[in-house]
């Protein structure tokens, strides 16, 4: 058996925010990392599909720069910052043309008065679900395309079943910045040094009560002691009982993960046979406006840094029916819908072309993209992040997080936060390595 003061589960960016922390406090941690690499879903990857440069598989940017704490870390480092809102070219299209200037400021306009009767609705019911929003705007033309933005397309989960609450909790405002070379190597490269991280080593069980405090992690390996330990697996892990707590997790705490289960988000990308680039500038986004509620959204970028490819998101129920339906598919849903803003030159574009699909619901030990609330436990978050055993058993993540909720910037936080919390625990207890 191995003694630490903290043991960690999970090398994503909330345990490696945690780590950081304890290292920094002066104590020593051991985090536990179940797959072959740290970073979670900050994962840079370099597919051969794509001709071998960087990709990020799942998480992209660096949301609300101002206030991101990664981002000093990064300009610290010398790292380059892209500034993705600056150098992105947009275009929208309605039907099969492009909106015009009119048209575009009005939809730009509608997302206040959309937001505003968010509020009003919370306001009035306490917590509604963001489809009820649209429902309550029948002659607003552009809220359905809003929704699709604000739910499957941003937050991975059809608006019917994602609380409004939860949506305008983590508003995120200013700038996003990406990392030259992606986010997943930027955390590999930047926010491992000087931490004792075991990777290949899943954690089985997690037992606490013990003297003083003291919490035993099993894994394959052996086991390991410690005065606190902190849990950063998704809530789809925790949901799927393949880590098992002794004594069982309080009820508040099994409910709160019930109440933010996994939405998931899939990413298609599409690479170029030919040199026709669909009279679209370089790094840029298509998207379109939509007919009615609940029809799915699927925004491009196109030609990103000025590759040879276009990469489409689409989220919810319609990634889920696609993740099951398999690649073929995903990559024929994606053509089709470029098709009708482009026609039949998409097909002679990328015929023969290769393709990419993100599988994040395959993967057991994420199963999902990032966690929403349903409505009504839009404060799942609050309690999830709250100490169990008075501190020496904490949850932390993109679920536990607000304003960050579904972000690298939330997890980290999280991590920092509920290491905090552990050293106050055993420091209280005068918990010390033997």
């Amino acid at each position: 058996m191995t003694e630490t003061d903290i043991v960690i589960i999970g090398a994503g960016l909330a345990g490696l925010g945690a780590a950081a922390a304890v290292r920094d406090a002066g104590r020593r941690a051991v985090v536990l990392e179940a797959s072959n690499r740290v970073g979670g879903r900050a994962w840079t990857d370099y597919p051969a599909a794509l001709g071998g440069v960087w990709f990020d598989m799942g998480a992209i940017w660096f949301h609300d720069a101002e206030h991101n704490p990664l981002v000093p870390i990064a300009r610290t480092a010398g790292d380059t910052l892209l500034r993705s809102d600056e150098i992105r070219k947009e275009r929208t299209f309605i039907g099969n043309r492009l909106a015009n200037p009119a048209e575009l400021a009005a939809f730009g306009n509608a997302w206040a008065d959309y937001e505003a009767a968010a509020d009003a609705l919370i306001a009035s019911r306490g917590d509604a679900s963001l489809a009820e929003v649209t429902r309550q705007r029948p002659n607003d033309p552009w809220a359905a395309t809003i929704e699709a933005w604000e739910g499957p397309v941003i937050c991975a989960v059809d608006a019917g079943r994602f609380s409004a609450l939860d949506w305008r909790r983590n508003a995120l405002g200013g700038s996003n910045l990406v990392p030259d070379g992606g986010i997943g190597a930027f955390v590999q490269r930047r926010l491992t040094g000087g931490l004792a991280i075991r990777l290949n080593t899943p954690v089985t069980r997690v037992s606490r009560g013990g003297a003083g405090g003291r919490v035993t992690v099993e894994t394959p390996a052996g086991s390991i002691s410690a005065g606190a330990c902190i849990v950063t697996v998704s809530t789809g892990v925790l949901a799927s009982g393949m880590l098992a707590f002794d004594p069982v997790l309080p009820a508040r705490v099994l409910n709160a993960v019930q109440s933010l289960p996994m939405g998931l988000a899939m990413k298609v990308a599409l690479r170029a046979t030919g040199p026709d680039r669909l009279d679209l500038p370089l790094h840029c986004s298509v998207d379109r406006i939509l007919e009615r509620q609940g029809e799915p959204l699927m925004p491009f970028q196109c030609w990103p840094f000025g590759r040879d490819y276009v990469q489409g998101w689409i989220g919810g129920s319609v990634a889920l029916d696609l993740a099951k339906a398999g690649e073929a598919a995903a990559v024929d849903f994606a053509l089709s819908y470029l098709r009708r803003a482009f026609g039949g030159r998409v097909d002679r574009l990328f015929a023969g072309g290769a393709s990419l699909v993100t599988h994040w619901d395959a993967d057991p030990l994420v199963r999902g993209a990032y966690c929403y609330a349903v409505p009504g436990s839009a404060h799942a978050r609050d309690t999830l992040a709250e100490p169990v055993s008075d501190g020496h058993l904490m949850f932390a993540g993109e679920a536990c997080h607000v304003p960050f909720a579904g972000t690298v910037a939330g997890a980290w936080l999280s991590g920092q936060t509920a290491a905090r919390t552990a050293l106050a625990a055993i420091r209280r207890q005068g918990f010390a390595v033997e």
